[in-house]
């Protein structure tokens, strides 16, 4: 999964979750640039995943509601499935790597034990 792809699935589960969220929340949120935000969303548009439907808030200034497509939410479960396989690697990688610094550690002491 690519960092891009990361952060797509990142920008849906957030817009999924807050659908009226702000970009700039929605930036502070992911923890990347307003500009990089705006740049990801209309690319989620272009794709057909999102869509903007205008709204005003209390304050009679004009907002958006981010709303996934029915594209949106397999893109979303398409990511997801990949990110867990990702995770899921990952983990085995790391019990693997534990079961072998265990028993390198219980033949070390082994050893130590036998030595007069």
């Amino acid at each position: 999964m690519t960092p891009h792809e990361q952060a797509q699935l990142r920008i849906l589960k957030s817009l999924e979750d807050a659908p009226g969220i702000s970009q700039r929340a929605l930036a502070e949120r992911l923890g990347i640039s307003l500009g990089k935000t705006n740049y990801l969303l209309k690319a989620l548009l272009e794709k057909g995943f999102i869509k903007a439907d205008n709204f005003r808030r209390s304050n009679n200034k004009l907002g958006y509601l981010y709303l996934l497509t029915p594209q949106g939410i397999e893109q979303k479960l398409r990511l997801t499935r990949a990110y867990l396989a990702r995770k899921e690697a990952e983990y085995e990688a790391l019990r693997a790597e534990i079961a072998a610094l265990h028993s390198e550690l219980s033949t070390s002491e082994d050893s130590i034990a036998t030595t007069p």
